[in-house]
């Protein structure tokens, strides 16, 4: 299949309501399945939300949002095309909704799960047709940042994944296909690695919230934006590019490593934790912060297209 008309959404928190929009926008029938008998209401604001944005990129053709169709019920689910699954990330409550899932849809429907952690054998165990399971992990928010990260299980068919990149492809997204099976997939174990330093940095009282989030946005992350880790020490090599780096350079990278750190969550470091992030909103605009970030995020990918980044 190479042009998708439908898809179900299954579930309508936060992920499968950028999904949503971002499947609405590419013009498919999207059908959301959710529990919460408000999950009509939220879509419909979260979709108006998020369409201007949508417009701006050229993902979305029309000036008003069409409106998906929203039910408590999984059978409402029986003629999609493709299923995004956006459950709680427990393992029980996964497999469980796969399983009310295959008794639902096609023999033949992909299933991508959002997951950010579990992995998709395990997710496989026990269905009916695991070949065609796979996890399809995006970043929040998925109707504007374009990546998603595909891993396939032990089960999962290549035809499979070959349909979801022909599916992500259609919705414009980046993809990446991760080799291997590992908890966190690629991004997510990436920026775990940055989050366990930032905590120790404030567990160890070396810097506060504030200015370890500004480190970052003001520092690295602006060139993280355009180009990874590795490009961008090819750069730091200068003339001699990344071997100049490895070499001169790399010591000090080792060095590095031997000294971060790990902090436990303790309920007093959550508390701290917490309680820097509501000193740092004391300089921002709380109520906007949402819509600011969404905004610069569109600003940013049309400055990396125009720059060929």
């Amino acid at each position: 299949m190479s042009d998708f008309r439908s898809v179900g959404v299954l579930g309508g928190g936060l992920i499968g309501m950028s999904w949503a929009s971002l499947f609405l926008a590419r013009g498919l029938d999207v059908t959301v399945v959710d529990p919460d008998p408000d999950t009509a209401q939220r879509v419909t604001d979260f979709v108006a939300d998020a369409w201007p944005h949508l417009r701006t990129l050229g993902l979305a053709q029309t000036g008003t949002p069409p409106t998906a169709h929203i039910s408590t019920d999984i059978a409402a689910l029986a003629d999609v095309e493709f299923v995004q699954e956006n459950g709680p990330d427990r393992i029980d409550l996964k497999r469980d909704i796969l399983r009310q899932l295959e008794e639902t849809i096609g023999s033949e429907i992909p299933i991508a799960s959002s997951t950010s952690s579990l992995m998709a054998s395990d997710l496989q165990e026990g269905a009916l047709h695991p070949a065609r399971i796979l996890v399809a992990h995006p970043m929040n928010p998925p109707h504007l940042v374009p990546m998603v990260e595909l891993v396939g299980g032990r089960a999962t068919s290549e035809a499979t994944v070959e349909l979801a990149e022909a599916f992500y492809a259609q919705m414009r997204r980046v993809t990446l296909r991760v080799k291997k099976e590992v908890p966190g997939h690629l991004a997510n174990r990436l920026t775990s690695a940055l989050y366990r330093e930032a905590v120790y940095l404030v567990a160890e009282g070396i810097a506060d919230v504030e200015t370890v989030d500004r480190a970052i946005a003001y520092g690295p992350g602006m060139r993280w934006a355009f180009m990874g880790p590795h490009l961008t020490y090819h750069l730091g090599g200068g003339a001699g590019g990344y071997q100049h780096y490895l070499d001169h350079l790399g010591p000090t990278q080792e060095a590095r490593w031997q000294a971060l750190g790990t902090a436990s969550l303790t309920p007093e470091l959550k508390n701290a934790l917490v309680q820097g992030v509501e000193d740092e909103l004391k300089t921002q605009n709380e109520d906007t912060l949402v819509q600011r970030r969404d905004a610069a995020l569109v600003d940013l990918i049309r400055l990396k297209a125009e720059h060929g980044l």
